[in-house]
């Protein structure tokens, strides 16, 4: 259990070969959750979330690339709550050559998205509330989701490195742009929840991460 608080509980499965992090987000006092990036392995996403004990209300990727968004179809079937995603990756969705599972010969399709997220939008996990902001860099169209004191990020930033900027839609630029204008903000003792490795803080990141150093060579 990454989080455990009076109000939230965040909990965290590491799913499929890429790793993905699968974040399952409870807003205690009502016994309310979200899924977050379900990439692979339904049945266990799925077991832990009857261990947990919580009633799913949404389920959410932060980008539309394959590794992220296998799991949508069994878990959307279970569950039959919505699926949610960033205005600009919704393509990514239905289509495994723009989410890149094609090109790895293992093609997944997802259902559509029921609702698009734009930037200000706000996800209702029972009585809490993620704000969603629009953080471009990794894919065109990639979402966080900041909540009291932690944010998930997607792959945009990770522990010690940054999100990868060289498939299709990727900026570098842009990446590091949105990094400094949408997570530094968060303040220092924000928790850092990435797509794929352990959890960090902006100031950890701030301090040492190689990629975001000035001089680094990295467009800062």
């Amino acid at each position: 259990m990454i989080l455990d608080s009076d109000t939230w509980q965040i909990d965290r499965l590491e799913v499929g070969e890429l790793m993905v992090n699968c974040y399952l987000i409870i807003w205690k006092p009502s016994g309310q959750g979200i899924v977050i990036d379900p990439g692979e392995e339904p049945d266990r996403i799925l077991n832990r979330i009857r261990e947990l004990g919580f009633m799913v209300t949404a389920i959410v990727n932060t980008h539309g690339h394959g590794d992220h968004i296998g799991a949508n179809h069994a878990l959307k079937a279970a569950t039959s709550a919505p699926l949610l995603i960033g205005r600009n990756e919704a393509a990514m969705l239905t289509d495994p050559w723009l989410n890149l599972s094609a090109q790895l010969d293992s093609p997944v399709v997802s259902p559509p998205a029921d609702r698009l997220l734009d930037e200000g939008d706000y996800i209702e996990v029972g009585g809490g509330r993620l704000k969603v902001y629009q953080t471009a860099g990794h894919s065109p169209g990639s979402i966080i989701l900041t909540g009291s004191g932690f944010a998930v990020v997607g792959d945009l930033l990770f522990a010690g490195s940054i999100g990868r900027t060289d498939f299709p839609g990727g900026s570098l630029d842009l990446l590091l742009e949105m990094i400094r204008e949408k997570v530094y903000p968060l303040g220092e003792d924000c928790l850092i929840l990435p797509g794929h490795g352990p959890e960090t803080t902006v100031g950890i990141e701030r301090r040492s991460n190689p990629f975001l150093k000035p001089g680094s060579g990295f467009g800062w």
